[in-house]
């Protein structure tokens, strides 16, 4: 059972330590590089090679079932979803075996509308304060259900 932060870009790292600590569940950060390591002893820093999608690729491999994962990356949340791992977005959403489909798809088609219009680019909303503190309430919730379901 482990808490999976895709740390690169994260806004909430600070937040899952807080509510790993708090539960006192292990906590790996995964990145290219450019993160302090952490002294704290719940926190396991797994720095990957550089390229195209090594963080994830890391996290997908080995995250499962009374596993939780949080990334922004949709592809990687698929395949953490397939595992059977329990997956949030910064932002508190859950993507689940229910809705993973259609935010994949969703993602898809965004890219193919900014691929076709040049001036379509950037766009979404600044990550809140409402925003921080439905993650750290959807954390918790996730992880207390991922340490019951535990292998």
């Amino acid at each position: 059972m482990a808490l999976y932060v895709d740390a690169d870009a994260c806004p909430v790292k600070d937040e899952c330590l807080k509510v790993a600590e708090r539960l006192r569940q292990k906590m790996l950060l995964v990145s290219n590089g450019g993160l302090r390591p952490s002294p704290h002893p719940l926190v396991e820093m797994v720095f990957v090679p550089e390229g195209p999608d090594a963080a994830d690729i890391w996290i997908a491999e080995r995250a499962g079932r009374g596993d939780v994962v949080v990334t922004n990356d949709i592809p990687l949340a698929a395949r953490a979803v397939a595992s059977g791992a329990k997956v949030l977005k910064p932002n508190g959403e859950a993507l689940t075996e229910a809705n993973i489909g259609n935010v994949l798809a969703t993602r898809d088609l965004m890219a193919d509308l900014r691929a076709a219009d040049p001036f379509r680019q950037g766009g979404g909303r600044p990550f809140s304060k409402a925003d921080r503190s439905r993650f750290l309430d959807a954390l918790d919730r996730v992880l207390r259900a991922a340490m019951r379901e535990a292998p």
